[in-house]
């Protein structure tokens, strides 16, 4: 009887633990989008398992910054972009636009045709830019058809593709004595390309359009919820540990596919790659068909999750900048500047394709843009959630602070880094 009890309370803790996962488990899931996939792939092979240990020094401070960024939204009731409209000067949300846009853009134009590029290597009738339109009309017809809660519900399955990536290394042989050690002792080159790469890694997982996303999400989510829910410390508890297992399930792909990359690519001398779909392909020698599948499955549907973040992460900026009716809840009819800002940056998106770039090295350059960009905005988002003015008695607590300036640090010291190696 007793243990009958104990298993109907850990289903009940389970099913309410399952149950506050939302806006902090697809924002974490769409870390890894083809971006994020194809630079830790190229980390991987480059440097063998020698950034592993970027996985576990990110976690703490993407999670920060992004459960800053879900209180905002939580307690503003709106995204950033509305929040630093009503609060700060207009010079401030033009700089932010700016740095953001054409980064994110970017980012959508290559995960489409990385999409397209592995989509073509498992059915290679269709061409890849064939490929690249059927999954921008997909995409495009569920934004605009599906309510926001249907989308959600649908992204947050859509999460269950990036396990595949974690099955990968145990199909090979792996020596996790080295593997522990790699995680734990930082291994650091002062060079173009390790700073390249870890200024890449650093962009790709502390994105500024993550920050807008979360907030934005987290607004619209206390929004659906407002009759049932009340914004209290319990209720504020409850995002935080929504944000920190996104951020968390994100950081462990990211270590899984620096692994797989750095075992069996960096293992079997492959330490370039210039394409998407290349990554995939140079598994299959190495690793078997099924390998090769699966990682080429796994950039699919992170792309189909990451895109309608991407797109609405665009949307929601310009929108609320501009004062138009924004929210992924709302009718096509209702909100056609908004809904067409997302359909114009697909197609901007789709164009950039046509410019001779390789899928894997504009995913690096959009990485590696966002690390440029990063300290910008991870200032803005620790100002704001320091403000009372804005804030109120939620503001940030030591540790966060702490936390994120540490982030700003970081990012700061490794984009300064770059620019030196660029230059000289």
């Amino acid at each position: 009887m007793k243990s009958k009890q104990q298993k109907i309370r850990k289903e009940s803790k389970l099913k309410s633990f399952l149950k506050i996962l939302g806006p902090g488990l697809v924002t974490g899931a769409s870390d890894d989008d083809p971006s994020g996939v194809a630079t830790y792939s190229q980390a991987g092979a480059q440097f063998g398992l020698g950034t592993l240990w970027t996985a576990l020094l990110t976690f703490p401070l993407m999670a920060a910054m992004q459960e800053m960024c879900a209180r905002i939204g939580v307690v503003t009731g709106s995204g950033l972009t509305g929040t630093l409209k009503e609060h700060y000067p207009k010079t401030i949300l033009y700089l932010m636009l700016l740095f953001s846009v054409p980064a994110v853009v970017l980012n959508i134009g290559a995960d489409i045709e990385g999409m397209g590029a592995v989509a073509h290597l498992i059915i290679p009738a269709m061409p890849i830019f064939g490929w690249c339109l059927i999954f921008a009309g997909l995409l495009l017809f569920a934004i605009i058809r599906f309510p926001y809660q249907k989308i959600a519900m649908i992204l947050k399955w859509l999460c269950l593709v990036l396990c595949l990536y974690i099955v990968i290394p145990f199909m090979v042989k792996v020596q996790w004595s080295a593997v522990l050690h790699a995680t734990f002792v930082p291994q650091l080159k002062f060079n173009k390309d390790f700073i390249s790469i870890l200024v890449a890694i650093l962009g790709t997982t502390i994105s500024p359009y993550l920050f807008f996303w979360q907030a934005t999400m987290s607004s619209e989510d206390i929004a659906q919820k407002k009759a049932t829910v009340i914004v209290n410390k319990r209720f504020l508890t409850e995002v935080k540990e929504d944000v920190y297992f996104g951020m968390g399930a994100s950081n462990l792909v990211m270590f899984f596919i620096i692994l797989t990359s750095g075992v069996v690519l960096f293992n079997g001398g492959i330490h370039k790659i210039d394409t998407v779909d290349q990554a995939a392909k140079a598994l299959e020698p190495l690793a078997g068909k099924f390998a090769y599948v699966i990682f080429a499955l796994g950039i699919i549907g992170t792309g189909c999750l990451a895109i309608p973040v991407l797109t609405g992460s665009i949307s929601y900026m310009v929108g609320e900048t501009f004062g138009w009716k924004v929210g992924l809840e709302k009718k096509f009819g209702s909100a056609k500047a908004f809904y067409a800002t997302i359909i114009i940056s697909l197609i901007i998106g789709l164009s950039l394709d046509f410019a001779g770039i390789s899928p894997i090295k504009a995913l690096l350059y959009t990485a590696i843009l966002y690390g440029l960009s990063s300290p910008v905005l991870i200032v803005m988002v620790l100002h704001i959630s320091n403000n009372k003015a804005v804030m109120g008695k939620n503001v940030n607590g030591r540790w966060s602070n702490i936390a994120g300036w540490l982030t700003f640090a970081l990012m700061t010291v490794a984009a300064v880094l770059l620019v030196y190696f660029l230059f000289h």
